[in-house]
């Protein structure tokens, strides 16, 4: 715990098993950095609930002090949020647009469902639920619908044809209402880190550590995002 706590410069990957103080290293570590002079603000902790990161940075401003609690903590899809509000005219969209959690999703999925005449007609087609797995799955996987439902779904390969079209339905009902669900947050991070080098440069160099709190629930899009945001 303190070698990783003092080792400062440069990558570092901590590998522990369960209860033997992962999140305790990262709290210190976070005091450790402010107590050494890095400025609160180019300090990323990223982790996947945003209670987490509200709860180190307590933990982390009680050791040290209160400038702790103004290093940015969030989860991967909080801090999607905030850059794509503030460059979301590059990517030519309104920077109002609507964020759906699961359930918002499951609802316009279960409507458009019910529009598809293949899967209305069927009592065995898959459920809201079900679809919006495969969906998620895909995007996050970067794969397409159908290597997810051949691969990870066989039974469902004789509905294929009717889960795309709600699939393609989906995306066009949120690109019309503008709309988000939590992967189009990771999804859009990514093209705007990709398409954008300016825009990376700046914000990568705007953060000097980047802390991710259980690296090993990353999937492949918050990976690049990583690699994307620690160019600089």
């Amino acid at each position: 715990q303190l070698e990783a706590i003092m080792t400062t410069e440069g990558p570092l990957l901590v590998i522990a098993g369960a209860g033997s103080g992962k999140t305790r290293t990262l709290t210190y570590r976070v005091a450790r950095l402010v107590e050494k002079g890095v400025p609160p603000s180019a300090i990323l902790l990223l982790t996947f609930t945003r209670n987490a990161a509200q709860q180190m940075l307590q933990r982390a401003a009680k050791l040290l002090d209160r400038r702790c609690e103004k290093v940015s903590g969030g989860t991967f899809h909080s801090f999607g949020n905030i850059i794509l509000r503030k460059y979301a005219a590059l990517m030519g969209f309104d920077p109002g647009f609507a964020i759906l959690d699961r359930v918002d999703s499951e609802s316009l999925i279960s409507i458009l469902r019910k529009e598809t005449p293949a899967a209305a007609k069927q009592r065995s087609f898959p459920r809201k639920h079900t679809l919006a797995n495969i969906f998620s799955r895909a995007t996050n996987k970067m794969l397409t619908v159908d290597d997810v439902v051949y691969d990870d779904y066989p039974h469902l390969t004789a509905n294929l044809e009717a889960i795309i079209s709600i699939f393609h339905a989906y995306k066009q009902h949120k690109s019309e209402h503008n709309f988000f669900d939590f992967d189009d947050l990771l999804i859009y991070l990514q093209q705007l880190l990709k398409l954008h080098p300016d825009i990376r440069d700046r914000i990568s160099s705007s953060y000097r550590y980047i802390m991710v709190d259980e690296y090993q629930d990353t999937n492949k899009i918050q990976a690049e995002i990583l690699y994307l945001l620690t160019g600089e």
